[in-house]
Order: C-alpha cells, then sequence, then structure tokens
C-alpha cells in the first residue's frame, strides 16, 4: 500500500467513529425539518390537494390586480414589453398557428397551477406575499376577463379545482401506457 493510501486509511478510520457519534443515523449533514417546514416547498397538486381555506371573487381579484399587478402585466392582462410581465389572457386556439400566444387562457391545463405559481412567486417584487384569498381573488379577475368562469363565480378550495381551463386537453398524460422508447435501455460503447 502506497504512502498516500496509508495516509487517507487512518484519516478515515479516524473520522469515521467522529461521524457516528453526532448522529445516530450516521449522517451528520443539516439541520432537521418538521412537516410545517416541509410544506413550504410542496407545490398544490393538479387535482387542488394542498389548496389552502379562502375565498376571493373577479370583483375583489380586480382591485388587488390594479395594486399589485398592472404594473407588470398592464391594466387590463395585456402584458408589458417594456417590464417583462406576459400577457395573461387572450390567445385561445392560437398555439398551432403561425403566431402562438401563451397565456394563462391559451396555454395553462390546470387552474391549481395557476394558483400555486400565483402564490408562491407573485407579485415578481414582493413574492409569497400573497394572501390566500388574495390568490383566490386574482385566479377568480383572470379567469373571469379571460372568459373561462363568469364575474360571479366565487373561487375557492373547492371551487376552483373544478375548473376546466380551455388547454386541458391538448397535453399528454403519462397515465397510460408507457411508449417503447422511455424502455430502451443504454448500449455500451464497442471497444
Amino acid at each position: 500500500m502506497s504512502m498516500f493510501k496509508s495516509l487517507c486509511a487512518v484519516i478515515l478510520l479516524g473520522i469515521a467513529p467522529m461521524s457516528a457519534q453526532a448522529d445516530p443515523t450516521g449522517i451528520d449533514v443539516g439541520t432537521p425539518m418538521s412537516a410545517d417546514d416541509l410544506n413550504a416547498f410542496f407545490a398544490i397538486e393538479v387535482d387542488g390537494t394542498g389548496l389552502p381555506h379562502g375565498k376571493g371573487t373577479a370583483a375583489t381579484g380586480k382591485e388587488i390586480y390594479a395594486e399589485r399587478c398592472a404594473h407588470c402585466h398592464g391594466e387590463n392582462l395585456e402584458g408589458s414589453k417594456e417590464l417583462g410581465g406576459p400577457r395573461l389572457i387572450g390567445g385561445r386556439g392560437s398555439l398551432t398557428t403561425d403566431k402562438p400566444l401563451k397565456t394563462v387562457e391559451s396555454y395553462w391545463p390546470h387552474v391549481s397551477t395557476l394558483y400555486d405559481y400565483m402564490w408562491r412567486t407573485m407579485p415578481f417584487d414582493q413574492p409569497g406575499s400573497l394572501s390566500p384569498d388574495d390568490v383566490y381573488a386574482l385566479a377568480a379577475y383572470i379567469l373571469s376577463a379571460g372568459k373561462i368562469i363568469d364575474d360571479k363565480t366565487e373561487m375557492n378550495e373547492k371551487t376552483l379545482p373544478k375548473v376546466v381551463m380551455p388547454n386541458a386537453n391538448a397535453f399528454f398524460d403519462a397515465s397510460g401506457t408507457t411508449i417503447d422508447l422511455y424502455n430502451v435501455q443504454p448500449v455500451a460503447p464497442k471497444k
């Protein structure tokens, strides 16, 4: 055994007992997290599982939008090229054309994704600052402006997952039979 390998073996034998004493699992990395700590990192599921309690209407959402969102997304949800805020409505049916317009109305397949995205990332300069009621109201406003729901429908943890988005059926559903392409095994390189 070389001198270097011998030195490494001595160091490892000396460190291993110290690590095992620091944590009963032998893993001494990071800080233990509670279930509440972890909840902040998990997204709301497509079926609405994990949506918080709350409610909001398009009328309330319009007021919140004007105050917190319009400076980036435009007064009428038309977007802002100068600030980079994307357009939020319009473009329905345009994704397969020469001029696709990707918006909440034309692209997003699930409204729970809209809720989760706004809740975690908006407004851009203060992510996570919206209350559940604010987000339900903003979702109601955007969906009603896009004529996906009427402007009287209250959004809450029960009604929001029932909204069917215009592009809901245009995505690949991976719950069915797998495609053979996904089962191809890597081939060892020829020597």
